[in-house]
């Protein structure tokens, strides 16, 4: 398997998965001109994928879809329970092919696809494990906290794709943010701290995960430095060691590492 987040944040998001048959992107949030150019970089060509996954309808995660999926003739697969707030954000949804799933894991070619619910301020968000044989990547952004049933989903994975959007401090003395959005940021259908995030590493470290990428950090309430600071230093105090018993990285708005998973 070979995957490579594109771009995380708020500014879009889109990540590219490639097994031996099948190549998928997760989330479309880049415009569609954008989307081919950070293809291009990997040698993919935009009419090589094969689906489009979407984790749910905010902007940032669908801006391209529009454009691209109508142009390529690209199926789209968005949980059942999720389609129409998609739809009512599309101006050519009768263009698309939108294959609507539920939560019984599906195949796109040789690649296996489990999805989960994610607590996030959207109709429905979607967290997602790929599968290859053995070998399990989890991806999961956009999501206030996390519960029994969203660990053990993504326990076993060797990378997982990790939401570290903010820190509570910058937040919460941020002057420009009204009360209002900080109290949504924080709420349980917000988005994950750096130490939320640091707690769920913790639980992985046991469970065989080797990479964890920091995803969807906050430009104004958080950076790579602190997210990862805060972090590292959270799992030494618990006897977890970056770089010797698990490594963390981080996304950012540009394309990151590329991850060849044999």
């Amino acid at each position: 398997m070979r995957i490579c987040n594109l771009g995380s944040g708020s500014d879009g998001n889109l990540t590219y998965i490639e097994t031996l048959n099948s190549k998928v992107l997760l989330d479309v949030g880049l415009s569609c001109s954008e989307i081919i150019r950070r293809l291009s970089l990997l040698n993919v060509q935009p009419q090589e994928i094969d689906a489009i996954l979407i984790t749910h309808e905010h902007v940032d995660h669908i801006k391209g879809l529009d454009v691209f999926a109508s142009k390529y003739h690209t199926k789209v697969y968005v949980h059942n329970k999720g389609l129409w707030a998609v739809k009512a954000k599309l101006k050519k949804s009768e263009q698309i092919t939108f294959v609507p799933f539920d939560d019984l894991d599906f195949f796109i070619k040789d690649l296996k696809i489990s999805n989960f619910p994610l607590s996030h301020d959207s109709e429905y968000c979607s967290g997602y494990t790929f599968l290859e044989n053995t070998k399990k990547v989890s991806i999961l952004t956009d999501l206030g906290y996390t519960n029994a049933e969203v660990l053990s989903k993504i326990q076993g994975s060797v990378l997982v794709y990790l939401e570290a959007n903010h820190d509570i401090d910058m937040l919460n003395n941020n002057p420009s943010y009204p009360l209002q959005l900080k109290h949504r940021i924080l709420g349980k259908r917000g988005h994950l701290s750096n130490l939320a995030a640091a707690q769920v590493i913790e639980q992985l470290a046991y469970t065989g995960t080797k990479q964890i990428m920091l995803s969807h950090l906050s430009r104004e309430n958080n950076s790579p430095e602190i997210a990862y600071g805060t972090i590292c230093a959270y799992l030494k105090e618990r006897g977890i060691e970056e770089g010797k018993h698990i490594k963390i990285a981080t996304t950012s708005i540009y394309p990151s590492y590329v991850f060849n998973i044999n």
